[in-house]
C-alpha cells in the first residue's frame, strides 16, 4: 500500500515557529456537538529516506547498540557491554555527521524489536509506513477522530504523509527538537471559527544529565488551541521520559516511585514542576482542557492504591501547588497522579472502556486526562478505546508498539 504524497506542504520554518497559526472556520460557525480525540504513539515514525538514511548508517557499525546490553539476571551491564556501547555511539556519531546529526537518527535497533534475524529492509519499513496510514484512516473515517495527537514522529511533514487522503482538510504542527522523537498534533480544520494556535513547551524537555551541555534533552510539550465565541479548548500533547512506569510490580519491571534512585525517574521526576506549571498557566486562560499522550507512567495504578495526602510527596508537604524544585528541577514529589490532581487542581482521568481484538503492545502508558470543567460538562459516561493497528501478515517491522486511544467529547 504506498504512502500518498502531501498534499501541501509548509515551509519548515513556519512549522518550528511558536505560536502556529492555522486556517480557521468561516466565521460565525458554531462548535461541533461532538468531537473525536485520539492520541497515537508512532513508534519512531520518520519519512523513508529517514530509514534509507538509517540503514546506511546502521549497516556501516554493524548494527551495533548505542545502549549497553544486559544479560539475562544481571542488575546492571557488565563493563565490556558499557564500552561496546560507547564505542557503538562514537561509531555511529562519526558516521553520521556529528553528534547532532546522529541524534537526529533513531537508533540502529528501533526497528528490530525482539527479531534478532536479518537486518530491516527499505521495503520492511515501507509497510510500516502503510500501516500506520491505514490505521490513522480507519480512526478518520470509521471513529470520527477530528483532532490526534501523535508522540515518536519526526516531523510534521511525517505526520502530512500518514494521513493521505485527508491531509488536505487537516492542519498539522509538531513541535521542534533537538532529537529523532517529537510530539505533533493534526487536527480539522474546520472545527474552529477563529484561527487555531500551536505552542511548544520547552520547559518539559529537561536534559537527561543537569549540568551536562553535551546531555540530551527528552521531548518537549506541545499545546494545541481551538477558538469558539466565548469557549476556547486546549489540547495538550506529551511524552514523558520512560522507564519509571509502574508502582505495581511486574516479573519484568520493579516497581518504582519518582523519588527512586534509577535514573530514568530522576528525569521524569524534573518533568513534575514544568508539567504543574503548564497545566495552570493554560487553566487561566482555558479552564476547558485535554492532557494527552504517552506518559509512560502508570498513573491508572497510582489512581487506585490508596495514597493519603501526606504520601504523595517525601517531606510529607501539601500536595496542592507546585512542588518547590532544587537547582536540578528535582522535587520531593513520589507519585505523579497525585501530584497533578491534587485538589487544587481536579483532573479526571478517561477510563479504558474497550480495547479491540488484535490491540497489542504497552498497556497502560497511554492516557487521556479532562480537566475538572471539561469532565463536568460532558454529557454522557466517560469511556475511552483502544484500537487494533492495522498490520500486514508477516510484517517485519510491526506498525507501532502502542495502539490509538480514542474518546469522543460531548457539547
Amino acid at each position: 500500500m504506498p504512502l500518498s504524497k502531501p498534499a501541501f506542504l509548509v515551509p519548515l520554518a513556519a512549522l518550528f515557529a511558536a505560536p502556529v497559526v492555522a486556517h480557521a472556520q468561516p466565521a460565525g460557525a458554531t462548535p461541533p456537538a461532538q468531537i473525536g480525540i485520539a492520541s497515537f504513539n508512532l513508534a519512531w515514525a520518520g519519512s523513508q529516506q529517514d530509514f534509507d538514511r538509517h540503514a546506511a548508517v546502521c549497516q556501516a557499525v554493524s548494527w551495533c547498540d548505542t545502549r549497553p546490553r544486559r544479560e539475562p539476571g544481571q542488575a546492571s551491564a557488565s563493563e565490556e557491554a558499557i564500552r561496546a556501547a560507547r564505542q557503538c555511539v562514537a561509531d555511529t556519531e562519526r558516521l553520521a555527521g556529528g553528534p547532532a546529526l546522529a541524534a537526529m537518527m533513531a537508533p540502529c535497533n528501533a526497528y528490530q524489536g525482539r527479531n534478532a534475524g536479518a537486518p530491516p529492509t527499505s521495503a520492511d519499513y515501507a509497510a510500516k509506513l502503510a500501516g500506520l496510514q491505514a490505521t490513522i484512516d480507519q480512526l478518520i473515517e470509521a471513529q470520527q477522530v477530528r483532532v490526534i495527537a501523535f508522540q515518536e514522529v519526526r516531523s510534521a511533514e511525517v505526520v502530512r504523509q500518514l494521513l493521505g487522503r485527508h491531509a488536505e482538510r487537516f492542519s498539522v504542527c509538531d513541535a521542534s527538537h533537538d532529537g529523532f522523537q517529537t510530539v505533533a498534533f493534526a487536527w480539522e480544520r474546520s472545527l474552529s471559527p477563529e484561527p487555531a494556535t500551536c505552542s511548544v513547551e520547552r520547559a518539559l524537555a529537561v536534559s537527561d544529565k543537569p549540568g551536562d551541555p553535551q546531555a540530551r534533552s527528552v521531548r518537549p510539550g506541545l499545546a494545541l488551541e481551538l477558538q469558539w465565541p466565548g469557549r476556547r479548548l486546549s489540547f495538550l500533547n506529551v511524552h514523558l521520559k520512560s522507564g519509571c512506569a509502574n508502582i505495581v510490580p511486574t516479573p519484568i519491571y520493579q516497581a518504582r516511585l519518582l523519588d527512586d534512585g534509577a535514573a530514568a525517574c530522576q528525569v521524569l521526576n524534573r518533568q513534575v514542576a514544568p508539567l504543574e506549571r503548564w497545566l495552570d498557566a493554560v487553566a487561566k486562560r482555558s479552564p476547558d482542557y485535554v492532557l494527552l499522550g504517552d506518559f509512560n507512567r502508570r498513573i491508572d495504578e497510582e489512581a487506585a492504591a490508596a495514597i493519603r495526602p501526606q504520601q504523595v510527596r517525601a517531606d510529607g508537604s501539601d500536595p496542592a501547588g507546585v512542588p518547590a524544585a532544587d537547582k536540578d528541577g528535582k522535587v520531593a514529589t513520589r507519585y505523579l497522579w497525585q501530584e497533578l490532581s491534587d485538589g487544587a487542581r481536579t483532573l479526571r482521568q478517561v477510563p479504558l472502556t474497550g480495547v479491540d481484538p488484535g490491540c497489542r503492545g504497552f498497556s497502560g502508558l497511554d492516557h487521556i486526562v479532562l480537566s475538572g470543567p471539561l469532565a463536568a460538562r460532558q454529557q454522557a459516561d466517560l469511556g475511552s478505546r483502544k484500537s487494533a493497528v492495522v498490520q500486514a501478515p508477516g510484517q517485519r517491522i510491526e506498525t507501532s508498539d502502542h495502539c490509538p486511544r480514542s474518546l469522543t467529547l460531548s457539547f
